[in-house]
């Protein structure tokens, strides 16, 4: 399997990084973008780097590089995550505006009919944060804000963050155990 992520500059940057570690760790080939405002989120509030949070991936790539695979059709992919998905490039996919690989790729993404899944990490949301989400609800992709749950009591941070990531990889269809299922009351 064959992903592209992307990192955006809302909060929440430790879901992209576990979301890295669970797609190494399940042999799933990730492409990594990390925009510039993301930068700042990852070294603020995970004290890494770019760089570092890039070594997690199979490869990465500069947001400012428009000719590299990420930008066609015919390089094949499975899907692309934006985690977390900022409004910003929320609102760039929703209006069509590709000025960098993140927008470009998701937009590939959406005209090819590949699975694009947005973890939104915003709070309150604004109408056109919604009417946004609903446009690009209504075009199939896929709205996933990172909203963890708690029937399974989880008894850390990292259990939350496992609860997203693992939403993530059921709608691509991966196996995994980051959190525990639902099984009635």
């Amino acid at each position: 399997m064959r992903l592209v992520v992307a990192v955006t500059g809302a909060s929440g940057a430790i879901y992209a990084r576990r979301l890295l570690e669970a797609l190494r760790d399940l042999g799933v080939e990730a492409h990594l973008v990390v925009s510039e405002a993301a930068e700042t989120v990852i070294r603020h509030e995970l004290g890494m780097t770019r760089q570092e949070l890039e070594a997690l991936a199979t490869r990465a790539y500069p947001v400012g590089e428009l000719e590299g695979p990420l930008v066609s059709g015919s390089f094949k992919t499975d899907g692309m995550i934006i985690i977390p998905c900022s409004m910003k490039t929320l609102a760039g996919i929703c209006h069509g505006y590709s000025d960098d690989l993140i927008l470009r790729a998701a937009d590939v993404a959406m005209k090819e009919r590949r699975r694009l899944i947005l973890v939104p990490r915003e709070t309150p949301l604004s109408v056109v944060h919604l009417r946004n989400m609903l446009d690009l609800a209504e075009q199939g992709v896929v709205i996933l804000p990172a909203m963890p749950a708690y029937y399974h009591r989880p008894g850390s941070v990292e259990a939350l963050v496992d609860h997203v990531v693992g939403k993530v990889l059921d709608l691509l269809g991966i196996e995994h155990g980051l959190y525990a299922r639902w099984g009635g009351a």
